[in-house]
């Protein structure tokens, strides 16, 4: 397999790509990720009964603050215009899919943006909930977030299908 040249790194210098002469096109990137949970647990998220509130309106939240925060957090993202984010909660019987749409107009991804928004959204969750999940011991045995990946991307220049 040849080598794979590096954009962001050369020897022992890293830097930000220029991403100046490129044209701006609509990105879109969908990313999802899972947190299993107790079925005690997701009773009580179900019911509104977690003693912190809402756990999915203040993962939501979380999810946005992080996608406009995904350049302060990540060292080589580009702080991007970002024009549109929508959050959504599979919620089963033992886990929480959060799943996050990010849209832009600019000259670089929201692949880490969406990513940034399911794993902050993710943490909110177990956070909101990790004192009804905590064992007798002081240990979470069943709470794991698991499967973040990209599921749906879109680079879409204006003019062309």
């Amino acid at each position: 397999m040849p080598a794979k040249d590096f954009t962001h790194v050369d020897g022992d210098k890293v830097k930000m790509v220029d991403v100046g002469a490129k044209a701006d096109v609509l990105r879109i990137a969908k990313a999802q990720g899972t947190i299993r949970l107790t079925k005690d647990t997701m009773a009580l998220i179900k019911a509104g009964n977690v003693k912190k509130g809402n756990v999915l309106a203040t993962a939501r939240v979380a999810g946005v603050m992080a996608v406009k925060r995904t350049w302060d957090l990540i060292p080589l993202c580009h702080q991007i215009p970002v024009s549109g984010i929508d959050i959504d909660f599979e919620v089963g019987e033992e886990t929480i899919t959060a799943v996050v749409e990010v849209r832009s107009t600019g000259k670089t991804g929201v692949e880490m943006e969406a990513l940034t928004g399911v794993s902050v959204a993710l943490l909110t969750i177990w956070d909101m909930v990790k004192s009804a999940e905590k064992d007798s011991t002081g240990n979470y045995p069943e709470t794991r977030i698991t499967d973040i990946k990209v599921v749906h991307k879109i680079k879409e220049t204006p003019g062309k299908p």
